[in-house]
């Protein structure tokens, strides 16, 4: 059976382990040449996951597998990533999948500016970095797909009063460096439409059930606060399959900030 996604390129950002890992798996799953980036290759000292491990899974599927280990906060590093994508694949980006982030969770009032630097770092800079490296070979082959992760915390709340405890409460700076990434990513949506590339933004609608949120929430996921709507986490695969809904998607869509179960339910999935 040939995959949706075959013949394709793809670069995943954050792939050692929770969303970027089942993103880049479902790619390969779907016939894509795909290269995965993160800083932990083989062991990490307080998390389960690993490119290594990612890029095991991956191959059961037959495709080709690049591995890059950097550091998306290190501009120096991201500016080795596509070429050495490229290179790992044989050939030029058809897909970029901007997962990685960092999440500063704190109090705006008393962040310091290097943990405020380092979210912008890495959930915009390094996305755009990323982004304008791909789009000269995406601007010429006449077709590309951009897809950045987002998050709720990119919100305005409403208020007085405003929430003052769980995890919302102390989302400031990660959901003000979304944002930026849903604004930019609209913004240059725009600047490439004609061009055959997409550039959109996904966003979860509720906080996606990985190891890392579970384990953080316990089981009192009042701590979430209004990071689960619902009160319920949103399943991995929803998440996934909005994404992979957006790598195979009209040129039209673009330039657009998507919610993922909005987006399935437009599709009728």
């Amino acid at each position: 059976m040939v995959g949706r996604l075959e013949g394709r390129r793809a670069l995943v950002t954050g792939a050692s382990r929770g969303i970027g890992a089942a993103i880049a798996e479902r790619l390969a799953a779907e016939g894509a040449d795909t290269a995965i980036v993160a800083r932990t290759l083989d062991h990490h000292p307080t998390l389960q996951g690993s490119l290594d491990q990612t890029a095991a899974r991956m191959k059961d599927h037959g495709v080709a597998t690049a591995v890059i280990v950097a550091n998306l906060a290190d501009e120096n590093d991201r500016a080795r990533i596509v070429p050495e994508a490229v290179a790992g694949l044989g050939g030029p980006i058809d897909i970029l999948i901007n997962n990685a982030a960092a999440g500063v969770f704190e109090v705006v009032e008393t962040v310091a500016l290097k943990r405020r630097r380092l979210s912008f770092e890495v959930n915009v800079h390094a996305p755009f970095d990323l982004a304008q490296a791909v789009i000269p070979a995406m601007r010429e082959q006449g077709a590309g797909w951009i897809i950045n992760l987002s998050s709720g915390a990119s919100r305005h709340h409403d208020g007085p009063p405003f929430p003052t405890s769980g995890i919302v409460s102390i989302s400031g700076v990660y959901g003000a460096s979304k944002a930026a990434l849903n604004k930019l990513t609209n913004a240059l949506g725009g600047e490439l439409y004609g061009t055959g590339i997409r550039v959109n933004t996904i966003e979860p609608h509720s906080t996606v059930r990985t190891e890392g949120a579970v384990s953080f929430v316990g089981d009192n996921v009042e701590d979430y606060g209004g990071a689960l709507p619902d009160g319920e986490f949103e399943e991995m695969d929803t998440l996934v399959d909005a994404v992979i809904e957006l790598c195979d998607c009209e040129p039209e869509r673009t330039g657009q900030v998507i919610v993922s179960t909005e987006l399935l339910a437009e599709l009728g999935r």
